[in-house]
């Protein structure tokens, strides 16, 4: 597995830049744009899930905690996507802090 670099110190697997070049950049884009939120940032693992509604052609993507500890997951940050022209109803992607590499943003896949 290769990483590359993306702007606000995220780092991409193969799957995640997969999904940036081919069409879906602005969704890494949001990822990388509350970085410096500070519940993101005091948060080592994300799990982010955009869920679209293909007919209406909107969305939603929710971070939460993944249910670290036990008692639900906890939302740490939610968008609401006006319009997109995403073509699956949904999509999941970590985020989790290396120390020593930074923040790495790959697909359940590659977990």
């Amino acid at each position: 597995m290769k990483y590359y670099r993306w702007h606000s110190g995220l780092i991409l697997t193969d799957g995640a830049r997969y999904i940036a070049a081919n069409g879906a950049a602005w969704l890494i884009d949001i990822l990388a744009s509350v970085q410096h939120l500070p519940t993101m940032r005091e948060e080592d693992r994300q799990f982010w899930t955009l869920k679209v509604d293909l007919e209406k052609h909107t969305a939603v993507i929710i971070c939460t905690d993944g249910d670290k500890t036990g008692d639900g997951e906890v939302e740490l940050y939610r968008q609401d996507i006006p319009y997109t022209d995403f073509p699956l109803k949904e999509a999941k992607l970590y985020a989790f802090s290396e120390p020593g590499i930074g923040r790495i943003v790959l697909l359940p896949s590659e977990y």
